[in-house]
Order: structure tokens, then sequence, then C-alpha cells
């Protein structure tokens, strides 16, 4: 039986996100991901001007006069959430941690999923694959995953983009919307797995960010540790110097990421601690449906 706390925290997450989905989300979703194709539906009587080419011969030749064939959009996806588990989402300065950005974005897109009657599934990795959920439906389905975000412990502590993304392409054969949610602060050895999950599947990356991971506070001294790798090291941020040469090399990473994504035509979005997640998924859902 789960504990108390345990259960608060995954029905406050539920009760902040299905209202986001009753309110703003549920329209916004359904336009942006389509069905993964057309299956038949029923036929009707020709009418002039119609394409010869849907022309249902059988019918037609049973009744001895022309008969359409009509298509319906087939509206089921599948939805996979690849979240990034690795040590350092568990950082921030702002109003949350990363971590719990991601447990919240997840549930959003869980349950605007399952409201427009598509399966969610959930893939943990850092520098392994910690766990995979198989894509269902249902409440209490998406209510599961909520709580592997918030509360799952993994093993590693590094991230492994390649792997995670080779190990849903082995797995995942049929086409499906792939959310990969990730910091992204790892060296880009990961462009080709990429491109190969970009020709599968609809494959969105997300970033998460804190304000700190490229602009230092001016406070003296300050011992710093990577919590993927624990290497440790002591930096004066009292000197502008030191600040500058920080912000420019995490701008640089930050162009790089961008640069491989708009390279790679791969849709993105980003959110930050600060700012939340809500207004950053839907401005991205606006302009995807502008796109399209």
């Amino acid at each position: 039986m789960l504990p108390r706390e345990v259960l608060r925290s995954v029905r406050r997450i539920e009760i902040t996100t299905r209202s986001m989905v009753d309110s703003i989300m549920g329209g916004e979703y359904k336009t942006v991901f389509k069905g993964n194709g057309m299956e038949f539906a029923d036929v009707r009587p020709y009418i002039e001007g119609d394409d010869v080419r849907s022309i249902d011969w059988n019918v037609t030749a049973r009744t001895g006069e022309p008969y359409i064939k009509k298509n319906e959009e087939e509206r089921e996806l599948t939805v996979l959430l690849a979240i990034d588990m690795s040590a350092s989402e568990d950082f921030g300065t702002r109003v949350h941690f990363k971590s719990r950005m991601i447990a919240e974005l997840g549930a959003l897109l869980g349950f605007s999923a399952i409201r427009n009657n598509d399966q969610v599934g959930l893939v943990l990795f850092t520098d392994r694959i910690e766990r995979f959920i198989p894509p269902r439906k249902g409440r209490k389905h998406v209510l599961h995953l909520i709580r592997e975000l918030l509360y799952f412990r993994p093993r590693g502590t590094g991230t492994d983009i390649t792997a995670a993304l080779r190990y849903i392409n082995s797995i995942q054969k049929r086409k499906a919307v792939l959310f990969l949610v990730s910091d992204f602060l790892s060296e880009f050895s990961y462009e080709r797995s990429l491109q190969a999950t970009a020709r599968r599947h609809d494959l969105i990356a997300v970033t998460v960010e804190d304000r700190r991971e490229y602009e230092l506070p001016a406070m003296g001294l300050v011992d710093l540790v990577d919590p993927e790798t624990g290497k440790k090291c002591v930096i004066d941020t009292g000197s502008r110097r030191v600040r500058d040469a920080f912000a420019r090399k995490a701008a640089l990473h930050r162009e790089k990421r961008q640069a491989l994504l708009k390279k790679n035509r791969i849709d993105t979005f980003s959110i930050d601690t600060e700012r939340g997640y809500a207004e950053p998924l839907i401005s991205f859902f606006h302009r995807r449906e502008v796109r399209a």
C-alpha cells in the first residue's frame, strides 16, 4: 500500500494538470497530433467531380452504379514519454526541481492523451534503461506513470540518450508521438540516433533548464559538484571574468543543441524551473498548428 504522502502528491498533480487539460489542452492536443493514417469507413454514391481513384470497384460492379470509398482518420495514437532520470535532473533554484517539472509535464501529456482515447507509455533512462511501462489507456494508468515519475529511484546517475533511443526503436515498431525530455547537458554523441528515431516516430525534444545552469550569481568562492560524475571544483563566482566564461560556455552548448535539432528538423521547446511548463507547451502547440 502506498504511503499517504505519495498518494497526496500524485493527487495534487492530477488536480493541477487535469484542470489544464479541461480548460486549454484538449483541443490543442487533438489538433496538433493527427492519427496514423486513414481507414475505410463506408461507401457512398459517386458524385460528379469525385476523385475516380476513390471508386470502390467491387461495390460498383455489384450494384451497377459507381460508389466512392469513404475514409476516416485513424485517430488512435501511441504517445511515449522518454524521460531522462539522471542525477542532474534533481536540481532547481527557482520554484521547483527539474524532476518535479518533468513529472507535471508528463502528467499533462498523459491526461491529454487518454482524453483523446490515445494510449501513453513511459521509458525512464539514465546511462541505462531504468524502466519501461508499456502504452495503455485509462486514468489509473496515468496515475501509475505519475507515481513512477515522482518516486522512482534510478540506479544510474549519468545520461545516455543514444541507448534510450535505440531501445525505443527496438520495442516500438508502430509510429508513436515521442517526447524526449532531458536537460541535454551531455555531449552531442546522439545525432545519428536522433535521425533514426525522427524517421520512425514523431519526435519532440523537450529541454528542461534552470537559470543557474547558464548564469552564475556573484557569491564568492563556491564548491560545485557534477551530480552525474561526482567531480568537484571550487570557482570564484565573485570574478566577473569567471562568470562571463561560464555564461559563454553554457550559451555555446545551448546554441549547438538548437543547431543540431534544427538541422535534423526535430520539433523542440524548452521549459524551466522559473516559468513552468504550461505556457511553453501551449506556445509550441500553436506554432506547430500554424505550420501544419
